[in-house]
Protein backbone atom coordinates (compact mmCIF):
# COMPACT_ATOMS: atom_id res chain seq x y z
CA UNK A 1 0.00 0.00 0.00
CA UNK A 2 1.21 3.37 -1.17
CA UNK A 3 2.12 6.04 2.00
CA UNK A 4 -0.75 8.44 2.49
CA UNK A 5 -0.35 12.02 1.47
CA UNK A 6 0.97 14.34 4.36
CA UNK A 7 -1.31 17.03 4.31
CA UNK A 8 -0.33 20.21 6.80
CA UNK A 9 -3.60 22.46 7.32
CA UNK A 10 -2.97 26.33 7.75
CA UNK A 11 -6.22 28.41 9.00
CA UNK A 12 -6.63 31.25 11.12
CA UNK A 13 -9.45 29.80 12.60
CA UNK A 14 -9.55 26.80 14.98
CA UNK A 15 -13.09 25.50 14.23
CA UNK A 16 -11.99 25.47 10.36
CA UNK A 17 -9.22 23.39 11.11
CA UNK A 18 -10.73 20.94 13.99
CA UNK A 19 -13.52 20.27 11.13
CA UNK A 20 -10.98 19.59 8.11
CA UNK A 21 -9.09 17.45 10.38
CA UNK A 22 -12.01 15.24 11.76
CA UNK A 23 -12.67 14.61 8.06
CA UNK A 24 -9.36 13.97 6.54
CA UNK A 25 -7.98 11.45 9.32
CA UNK A 26 -11.21 9.11 8.37
CA UNK A 27 -9.65 8.90 4.98
CA UNK A 28 -7.17 6.13 4.50
CA UNK A 29 -4.84 7.74 1.83
CA UNK A 30 -4.60 11.04 3.65
CA UNK A 31 -2.95 11.75 6.84
CA UNK A 32 -2.92 14.97 8.46
CA UNK A 33 0.27 16.16 9.86
CA UNK A 34 0.59 19.21 11.60
CA UNK A 35 -1.59 22.54 11.64
CA UNK A 36 -0.60 26.01 11.14
CA UNK A 37 -3.09 29.30 12.09
CA UNK A 38 -0.90 32.12 10.09
CA UNK A 39 1.09 31.83 6.86
CA UNK A 40 4.31 32.39 8.93
CA UNK A 41 3.60 29.50 11.37
CA UNK A 42 2.73 27.51 8.03
CA UNK A 43 6.05 28.45 6.19
CA UNK A 44 7.93 26.85 9.19
CA UNK A 45 5.87 23.73 9.81
CA UNK A 46 5.97 23.11 6.17
CA UNK A 47 9.86 23.42 6.04
CA UNK A 48 9.77 21.47 9.69
CA UNK A 49 7.08 18.54 8.43
CA UNK A 50 7.70 18.46 4.88
CA UNK A 51 4.27 17.98 3.64
CA UNK A 52 2.92 16.76 0.26
CA UNK A 53 0.06 18.98 -0.08
CA UNK A 54 -0.59 22.00 2.18
CA UNK A 55 -4.44 23.31 2.46
CA UNK A 56 -3.79 27.07 2.49
CA UNK A 57 -6.45 29.60 3.43
CA UNK A 58 -6.21 32.99 1.79
CA UNK A 59 -6.97 35.72 4.28
CA UNK A 60 -4.84 35.22 7.39
CA UNK A 61 -3.21 37.94 10.03
CA UNK A 62 0.04 38.84 9.64
CA UNK A 63 1.41 36.83 7.00
CA UNK A 64 -1.39 35.87 4.26
CA UNK A 65 -2.17 32.98 1.89
CA UNK A 66 -0.38 34.74 -1.13
CA UNK A 67 2.73 35.94 0.76
CA UNK A 68 3.38 32.68 2.20
CA UNK A 69 3.10 30.69 -1.33
CA UNK A 70 5.93 33.42 -2.39
CA UNK A 71 8.08 32.36 0.65
CA UNK A 72 7.32 28.51 0.12
CA UNK A 73 8.52 28.97 -3.44
CA UNK A 74 11.42 31.18 -2.23
CA UNK A 75 12.77 27.96 -0.27
CA UNK A 76 11.87 25.41 -2.90
CA UNK A 77 9.66 23.90 -0.71
CA UNK A 78 8.55 21.09 -2.99
CA UNK A 79 4.96 20.69 -1.17
CA UNK A 80 1.96 21.40 -3.37
CA UNK A 81 -0.34 23.95 -2.46
CA UNK A 82 -4.02 24.22 -2.38
CA UNK A 83 -5.94 27.15 -1.74
CA UNK A 84 -9.05 27.03 0.42
CA UNK A 85 -11.18 30.63 -0.63
CA UNK A 86 -14.72 31.69 -0.31
CA UNK A 87 -16.49 33.05 -3.72
CA UNK A 88 -16.55 36.47 -2.27
CA UNK A 89 -12.97 36.34 -2.13
CA UNK A 90 -12.40 34.78 -5.78
CA UNK A 91 -10.48 37.84 -7.04
CA UNK A 92 -7.88 36.66 -4.65
CA UNK A 93 -7.42 33.42 -6.04
CA UNK A 94 -5.69 34.86 -9.18
CA UNK A 95 -2.33 35.75 -7.44
CA UNK A 96 -2.68 33.20 -5.50
CA UNK A 97 -2.18 31.06 -8.44
CA UNK A 98 0.39 32.96 -10.06
CA UNK A 99 2.37 32.54 -6.50
CA UNK A 100 2.56 29.25 -7.28
CA UNK A 101 -0.98 27.97 -6.06
CA UNK A 102 -2.05 24.13 -7.74
CA UNK A 103 -5.48 24.87 -7.45
CA UNK A 104 -8.24 26.13 -5.15
CA UNK A 105 -11.55 25.00 -3.63
CA UNK A 106 -14.42 26.84 -2.09
CA UNK A 107 -14.73 26.71 1.85
CA UNK A 108 -18.17 25.03 1.55
CA UNK A 109 -16.96 22.47 -0.85
CA UNK A 110 -18.52 19.00 0.09
CA UNK A 111 -16.04 16.25 1.90
CA UNK A 112 -15.18 13.80 -0.72
CA UNK A 113 -14.78 16.70 -3.06
CA UNK A 114 -12.25 18.08 -0.80
CA UNK A 115 -10.36 14.73 -0.11
CA UNK A 116 -10.32 14.13 -4.15
CA UNK A 117 -9.03 17.59 -5.04
CA UNK A 118 -6.24 16.77 -2.02
CA UNK A 119 -5.88 13.35 -3.83
CA UNK A 120 -5.68 15.30 -7.50
CA UNK A 121 -3.04 17.57 -6.89
CA UNK A 122 -1.22 15.16 -5.41
CA UNK A 123 -1.45 13.30 -8.32
CA UNK A 124 -0.19 16.23 -10.40
CA UNK A 125 -3.13 17.60 -11.71
CA UNK A 126 -3.83 21.18 -11.48
CA UNK A 127 -7.41 22.57 -10.60
CA UNK A 128 -8.05 25.42 -12.60
CA UNK A 129 -11.04 26.62 -13.36
CA UNK A 130 -12.43 28.15 -16.65
CA UNK A 131 -13.64 31.20 -15.01
CA UNK A 132 -10.30 31.76 -13.62
CA UNK A 133 -8.22 30.90 -16.18
CA UNK A 134 -9.62 33.67 -18.30
CA UNK A 135 -9.10 36.02 -15.21
CA UNK A 136 -5.27 34.84 -15.36
CA UNK A 137 -4.87 34.93 -18.87
CA UNK A 138 -6.89 38.82 -19.18
CA UNK A 139 -3.71 40.28 -16.72
CA UNK A 140 -1.71 39.19 -18.57
CA UNK A 141 -0.32 40.81 -22.37
CA UNK A 142 -1.40 37.96 -25.46
CA UNK A 143 1.96 38.01 -26.97
CA UNK A 144 3.42 37.64 -23.34
CA UNK A 145 6.53 34.54 -23.80
CA UNK A 146 5.32 34.13 -27.63
CA UNK A 147 8.90 34.46 -29.00
CA UNK A 148 10.18 31.65 -26.82
CA UNK A 149 7.80 29.09 -27.80
CA UNK A 150 10.00 28.78 -31.06
CA UNK A 151 12.57 27.30 -29.09
CA UNK A 152 10.26 24.01 -28.26
CA UNK A 153 11.17 20.78 -29.87
CA UNK A 154 7.66 18.99 -31.34
CA UNK A 155 8.12 16.78 -28.38
CA UNK A 156 7.96 19.52 -25.79
CA UNK A 157 5.14 20.70 -27.56
CA UNK A 158 3.34 17.64 -27.03
CA UNK A 159 3.89 17.62 -23.63
CA UNK A 160 3.06 21.01 -22.68
CA UNK A 161 -0.36 20.57 -24.61
CA UNK A 162 -1.09 17.43 -22.44
CA UNK A 163 0.09 19.81 -19.19
CA UNK A 164 -2.63 22.03 -20.47
CA UNK A 165 -5.17 18.98 -20.38
CA UNK A 166 -4.37 18.81 -16.80
CA UNK A 167 -2.41 15.40 -16.98
CA UNK A 168 -0.16 14.17 -14.00
CA UNK A 169 3.53 13.10 -15.28
CA UNK A 170 2.37 9.72 -14.88
CA UNK A 171 -0.27 10.18 -17.45
CA UNK A 172 1.72 12.10 -20.10
CA UNK A 173 4.26 9.25 -19.71
CA UNK A 174 1.45 6.86 -20.60
CA UNK A 175 -0.01 8.45 -23.36
CA UNK A 176 3.45 9.28 -25.41
CA UNK A 177 5.08 6.18 -24.34
CA UNK A 178 7.95 7.54 -22.44
CA UNK A 179 9.21 7.04 -18.69
CA UNK A 180 8.06 9.24 -16.06
CA UNK A 181 11.81 10.37 -16.29
CA UNK A 182 11.94 11.59 -19.21
CA UNK A 183 8.59 13.22 -18.80
CA UNK A 184 10.27 15.41 -16.21
CA UNK A 185 13.05 16.27 -17.86
CA UNK A 186 10.64 17.70 -20.89
CA UNK A 187 8.61 19.81 -18.46
CA UNK A 188 11.81 20.95 -16.76
CA UNK A 189 13.23 22.38 -20.15
CA UNK A 190 9.72 23.59 -20.86
CA UNK A 191 9.84 25.81 -17.96
CA UNK A 192 13.46 26.98 -18.71
CA UNK A 193 12.90 27.75 -22.26
CA UNK A 194 9.63 30.03 -21.15
CA UNK A 195 11.33 31.28 -18.40
CA UNK A 196 8.07 30.07 -15.95
CA UNK A 197 8.16 28.97 -12.59
CA UNK A 198 5.38 26.05 -12.62
CA UNK A 199 2.69 23.83 -13.98
CA UNK A 200 0.33 26.31 -13.95
CA UNK A 201 2.12 29.13 -15.59
CA UNK A 202 2.95 26.56 -18.11
CA UNK A 203 -0.71 25.56 -18.86
CA UNK A 204 -1.72 29.08 -18.90
CA UNK A 205 0.76 29.76 -21.53
CA UNK A 206 -0.03 27.13 -23.63
CA UNK A 207 -3.97 27.85 -22.96
CA UNK A 208 -2.84 31.67 -24.54
CA UNK A 209 -0.74 30.39 -27.77
CA UNK A 210 -3.07 27.82 -28.60
CA UNK A 211 -0.84 24.79 -27.76
CA UNK A 212 -3.50 21.86 -26.72
CA UNK A 213 -3.04 18.02 -26.37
Amino acid sequence: MADPIKVLLVDDHQVVRRGLRTFLEVQDDIEVVGEAADGAEGVARAEELKPDIVLMDVKMPGMDGVDALRKLRELNNPARVLIVTSFTEQRTVVPALRAGAAGYVYKDVDPDALAGAIRSVHAGHILLQPEVAGALLSQEGNNSGQGRGGSLTDREREVLGLIADGRSNREIARALVLSEKTVKTHVSNILMKLDLSDRTQAALWAVRHGVTG
